[in-house]
């Protein structure tokens, strides 16, 4: 069945249907077409524009297809164009008059449009909810590792001790903000275009504030022109989703740095993990490095929304059917990430002993002692050139600060006492940082209460 079939006298070529039709692809658009039209009857209904026993009938009918495609009842024939001509069609074979009247007032551009702004939303829901799941996950992994001491890293190289829970609570954040802007989409795209028609909406007395109420929406959109042909809210959701991606790519990339020979600073779950069809020593990160695969696929859906709808002209051109494909794939591939990535996190040990180790190697303690020299009066400038002159001694002996003599500290600064070795210990310069934002316990302790607030809030 077409939509559109009555000013042309022959069938349309085969390829073209194949070329032009989006049914393969819009069909998990159902249940959204569903719920957009039976609002839209029920608005009929009520302006007196159909009858109460039409809108009963086609009220029916739609929640019968509904249920028949869900119990797998009622198949997606490829004869059809696109989910809404597949809905109507079915209507009409089944009510028979009466279904041709739901389309009255109505376009399929706005209908489309519905469609797209109701999937979106509903997606938006879910992948807060595994979002959420990912937050409570790290934030466990924080109350446990409040006095694990690691390196901090800055350009690969040891920077400073810190603890695994401020670690986690970088990325905590980073998904935090991410939930921040996938909830600002959902309020900022919260207006329903149904009754734009066309472009120029309709001469039937439509309410729309009611179709819109009925919809969950916060009111009716205010131009029917930019109601067909707005996909900001899509190319909004794939920005958010590439941001999102990216984060989870980054930390994929700390994971598998971590789960490393050389590192060794956590052990993947076998459930997480997979073999070499030829090496039986290994263990691969191949969820981790999955995901991080995966971000230039999401990406790629940006920049393809982006070029498509950069040359359109007001209002709806066919050109933006193609916002489906690349959004549903977008949506998919970060939904299984999230879900998975969570898995990982959550299933994987950390090697609390090597994590210490590796931050006590590295010198991660060297600014540390030269704020002990700051605190005996020493300039700082000439302070960070005296411990420069111990880490290379240490070098030279392969050994860390906390094991160097304390009579050759003294050689390079008759300031040292013997408690150089208590300001230098992991503990002493994780602690002593107790600024808000700061790894020491007290302030993380904080950050983990505003952290657990947030999440039953929201």
């Amino acid at each position: 069945m077409k939509l559109w079939g009555g000013r042309f006298t022959k069938e349309e070529n085969q390829l073209v249907h194949n070329f032009n039709e989006s049914l393969s692809f819009d069909q998990r658009l159902y249940r959204q077409d569903i719920e957009g039209s039976i609002a839209h009857v029920t608005m009929l209904a009520r302006q007196g524009i159909v009858t109460e026993e039409d809108r009963e009938a086609i009220v029916n009918g739609l929640s019968g297809i509904l249920a028949d495609v869900e119990a797998c009842k009622l198949e997606f024939s490829p004869e059809y164009e696109d989910i809404h001509s597949f809905v109507e069609a079915n209507l009409i074979e089944r009510i028979g008059e009466a279904g041709k009247r739901l389309h009255t007032g109505r376009s399929r551009n706005d209908q489309v449009a519905l469609d797209m702004k109701l999937y979106c939303r509903d997606e938006i829901g879910e992948l807060d909810r595994l979002l959420k799941a990912l937050l409570e996950t790290l934030l466990g992994i924080m109350e446990e590792n409040l006095d694990t001491y690691m390196p901090g890293f800055t350009h690969l190289q040891k920077a400073q001790p810190i603890t695994l829970a401020h670690h986690m609570g970088a990325y905590f954040e980073m998904f935090s903000r991410d939930r921040e802007r996938l909830r600002s989409i959902r309020e900022r795209m919260n207006t329903c275009p149904l009754g734009s028609g066309a472009l120029a909406g309709t001469t039937y007395p439509l309410d729309r504030a009611y179709s819109a109420s009925l919809l969950g929406f916060s009111g009716p959109s205010l131009n029917s022109m930019d109601s067909v042909a707005d996909r900001d809210y899509v190319i909004e959701l794939l920005s958010a989703l590439s941001i999102l991606s990216m984060h989870l790519s980054r930390f994929s990339e700390e994971i598998i740095i971590w789960n490393s020979n050389e590192y060794q600073f956590v052990e993947l779950d076998d459930g997480y993990s997979t073999g070499s069809s030829i090496m039986p020593q290994k263990k691969n990160p191949d969820i981790a490095e999955l995901v991080r695969g995966k971000t230039g696929r999401v990406y790629g859906a940006l920049m393809g929304l982006l070029t498509t709808m950069k040359g359109l002209p007001l209002a709806y051109n066919k050109d933006m059917q193609e916002d489906k494909e690349l959004t549903f794939d977008a949506i998919d591939t970060v939904k299984s990430s999230l879900a998975l990535f969570t898995g990982m996190v959550a299933s994987m040990v950390f090697r609390k002993d090597v994590m210490e180790a590796s931050a006590k190697k590295g010198f991660t303690n060297a600014t540390d002692a030269a704020d002990y020299l700051v605190s005996r009066g020493v300039p700082f400038r000439d302070a960070h050139g005296i411990v420069g002159q111990l880490v290379l001694r240490c070098l030279e002996k392969g050994i860390g600060l906390d094991e160097l003599p304390l009579d050759e500290f003294r050689q390079i600064s008759p300031v040292f006492d013997s408690d150089i070795y208590e300001a230098v210990s992991m503990k002493a310069c994780v602690e002593k940082r107790l600024t808000v934002g700061a790894p020491g316990q007290e302030a993380m302790k904080q950050a983990i209460e505003s952290y657990k607030k947030r999440l039953e809030e929201e």
